[in-house]
C-alpha cells in the first residue's frame, strides 16, 4: 500500500505573505529626530513585526530603500507575489507621483504607514500622494502603527481570502 500523501497546500490554506516596504531615511529611526520619530530603532520595530507576525500567523519580509525607483521596483515585484504591503514612503508620500502611481496599479491591499502625525508636521508634509490610492492610512501613533498595519493588512487578506472562497 503506498504511503499516504499530504494534501497541497492552496493559496487559501498557506501562510499570508505580507511585506514591509520602508522608503528613505526611515533606517535612521532612533537616530533622527527622536521627539518627533521616538527612539525606538529599525532592530526593535523589526523584532516587535516578527513576533506579531507569528501570532497573526503569516509571513512578513521586511525591506527598506532610499531610492525612489527601486521602492517602486519592488513594490512592483511584491504585488505580485505577496498578499498584501504595509508602506512606509517616507518623505516620497509628499513629491512622487510615480510610487503613487505604483501604489494605485497594486492588485494587492497597499496600507500606507506613517509614524507621525502628517496633519500635525509642517504643511508641505501635510499632502500624501499615496493616500488618496492606498487601502487605509496608519499614522501618528508611533511605532505601534506598524503593528497596527500589519493587522489591518493581515485583516484585509483575510476579507479577500473570504471574498474569492465564497464565489
Amino acid at each position: 500500500m503506498p504511503p499516504a500523501r499530504k494534501p497541497k497546500k492552496t493559496s487559501h490554506t498557506k501562510q499570508p505573505l505580507i511585506v514591509v516596504l520602508n522608503g528613505p531615511n526611515l533606517h535612521l529611526l532612533g537616530k533622527r529626530e527622536t521627539h518627533i520619530y521616538g527612539d525606538a530603532d529599525w532592530a526593535q520595530i523589526e523584532k516587535k513585526l516578527q513576533a506579531l507576525s507569528k501570532t497573526l500567523g503569516i509571513r512578513i519580509e521586511i525591506h527598506h530603500d532610499d531610492h525612489e525607483g527601486h521602492l517602486i521596483e519592488r513594490l512592483h515585484r511584491y504585488a505580485q507575489k505577496a498578499d498584501a504591503i504595509v508602506l512606509n514612503p517616507g518623505g516620497l508620500s509628499h513629491v512622487s507621483v510615480a510610487l503613487r502611481d505604483a501604489v494605485a496599479a497594486s492588485p494587492i491591499p497597499v496600507i500606507e504607514v506613517h509614524v507621525s502625525n502628517l496633519a500635525r508636521r509642517e504643511q508641505f508634509r501635510s499632502h500624501s500622494y499615496i493616500s488618496a490610492v492606498s487601502s487605509g492610512i496608519i499614522m501618528g501613533f508611533g511605532i505601534l502603527g506598524y503593528e497596527m498595519a500589519l493587522w489591518a493588512a493581515h485583516k484585509k487578506v483575510g476579507e479577500r481570502r473570504n471574498a474569492r472562497g465564497s464565489k
